[in-house]
């Protein structure tokens, strides 16, 4: 049974969302603050994470930060507001997902499960080599020029997502709707930051180019 954990300081919601999660087959633990839920991270055994924005301690945003130091574990935030800026930051700093309050538990499943199945899911090409890039789809790993690239859950995807077809364009709204696996909310700040911060990690290689007002698509040259 996947077991994920919530961070979220109000403490009237973990109760019912925990009975609501069993339904589906998912454990849902809880922290009443972000210590407390860094401290479940670090014992290990967690599936995914969802964390608040507004937070004593720390808020979301620099916890989403403090996690991704150490882990690529899928992330899920939500945010009072739901303004488009908080989830551009949130995507920027590599959470995978974004719901904002109040939200319907049955989405929140729905966006739950999509990121899981991401995380585990088997491809059978398990392999895609090009110059000076290597990506292992069963272990989700990334080599550049030999070197192990540390990439989150979503930049994992969207370096797949355009290595499976090299040199298709695929548009920022085909990227969005690609990765979070639903009718998202479109945000082209959004995409733009995730591909920056995708070629950030990916250098010195030039891997991945913009077509203006078309969309992305891998640059690099097969094995």
């Amino acid at each position: 049974m996947p077991k994920i954990l919530l961070i979220d300081d109000d403490a009237q919601l973990g109760g019912p969302l925990a009975q609501y999660f069993q339904r589906f087959g998912l454990e849902l633990v809880c922290a009443l603050t972000p210590s407390a839920g860094l401290a479940l991270l670090r014992q290990g055994g967690l599936d995914a994470a969802i964390l608040d924005v507004m937070l004593p301690e720390m808020d979301g945003f620099a916890l989403c930060r403090t996690i991704r130091k150490d882990s690529d574990i899928p992330l899920i935030m939500l945010t009072a507001r739901g303004e488009v800026m908080d989830r551009v930051v949130g995507l920027e700093l590599g959470a995978d997902d974004y719901l904002p309050k109040p939200f319907e538990p049955r989405e929140l499943v729905a966006r739950l499960l999509t990121v899981l199945r991401r995380q585990r899911q088997p491809d059978a090409l398990q392999q895609l080599l090009f110059d000076g890039l290597a990506i292992d789809l069963d272990t989700r790993s990334v080599r550049r020029q030999g070197q192990a690239v540390e990439l989150t859950s979503t930049e994992f995807e969207l370096l797949a997502l355009l290595a499976r077809e090299p040199g298709k364009v695929f548009s920022r709204d085909d990227i969005l709707n690609r990765l979070r696996g639903h009718e998202a909310e479109l945000q082209t700040r959004a995409v733009d930051l995730l591909v920056s911060r995708l070629r950030k990690k990916l250098e010195p290689l030039d891997c991945i180019k913009t077509w203006r007002n078309a969309g992305y698509s891998l640059a690099v040259g097969r094995a």
